[in-house]
């Protein structure tokens, strides 16, 4: 029998769900922070709020694949050779060019480049809030369903971009317990931060801030 993930209220997290819950949260039904404020590392440390005015329009995909043993989130490390957040967990993305019709085409353009997934693959089910970095970016997270089951190790990676496509069971991020709070000191500051850990895997920084807000998204409005 197919496993698949349960919310805290049940219900399944399909596809259907989740597009759902996205349309409802950007209609403004229960949360308004979609349109109204960004997030960020302002979640955490309020006197680092942005609204993103004048940033460079990002976007990247949030891909949730359907597994037999439950949807897991694809992630990947990003490249040691990369100048800026070499290493880091991230979800595949980047900047708008010129010639993409919208953000869900850049998540996508760039998912296909780094990872080698190609958008008729994926199914677009919506967007999680906005979130602005302190490096100049707003990045639009864009949330896909691929319920083809394929197997990572046949997606053709750029190396230049990444050292490794992994996937992390929903359910993980769904359980509370999972998600921690560290600090770090910055000059006579001290910043807090969301931090995933699984496995050998450091989960933090926009990615555990995005990962949260999909949470939010489905235990919040489902």
């Amino acid at each position: 029998m197919e496993q698949q993930a349960l919310l805290s209220t049940g219900r399944i997290v399909s596809p259907e769900l989740l597009a759902t819950a996205l349309q409802g949260r950007q209609q403004g039904t229960r949360l308004i922070r979609s349109s109204a404020f960004p997030r960020g590392d302002h979640d955490l440390n309020p006197d680092l709020y942005c609204s993103g005015s004048g940033a460079r329009e990002a976007a990247v995909l949030v891909p949730l694949i359907r597994r037999s043993h439950g949807p897991q989130v694809v992630l990947t490390r990003r490249s040691a050779r990369l100048s800026n957040h070499a290493g880091q967990i991230a979800f595949p993305g980047g900047c708008r060019e010129p010639n993409d019709r919208d953000l869900i085409a850049t998540a996508l353009r760039e998912t296909e480049e780094e990872i080698g997934l190609a958008p008729q693959r994926v199914q677009t089910l919506g967007e999680l809030d906005l979130y602005v970095t302190r490096t100049g970016f707003a990045v639009t997270p864009i949330v896909g369903w691929i319920e083809e089951d394929i197997p990572l190790n046949e997606l053709v990676v750029d190396p230049e971009e990444v050292d490794e496509v992994f996937e992390v069971p929903l359910p993980y991020f769904l359980n509370p317990l999972n998600r921690e709070q560290h600090s770090r000191w910055e000059g006579d500051k001290k910043r807090q931060f969301y931090v995933y850990p699984y496995r050998n895997y450091y989960i933090w920084g926009a990615t555990a801030g995005m990962l949260n807000n999909l949470v939010e998204v489905l235990t919040e409005e489902c």
